[in-house]
């Protein structure tokens, strides 16, 4: 169920400190998947993600939008 105008997907965490967690996240205005991930740690860390290569399909409602896409990891932001 879409919580938004573009609808979510879920991001698989394929790496990293975050390795095999799920986020579910919103589409882009363009009803493209987001490109990278800023993810809050603790305090003023974040772990950045940006999109692999992996998609999963089954939404029947929009059948041309995964339902999941894959993250690897690049690093963790600090401030």
């Amino acid at each position: 169920m879409a919580t938004s105008a573009t609808g979510t997907y879920t991001a698989k965490l394929t790496d990293g400190p975050l390795q095999g967690k799920t986020v579910t996240t919103e589409f882009l205005e363009s009803g493209d998947p987001r490109p990278r991930l800023e993810i809050p740690a603790d305090g003023t860390k974040r772990y950045l993600y940006l999109r692999g290569s992996g998609l999963e399909f089954g939404s029947t409602e929009f059948p041309d939008r995964p339902t999941a896409v894959d993250y690897r990891y690049v690093e963790a932001l600090f401030g």
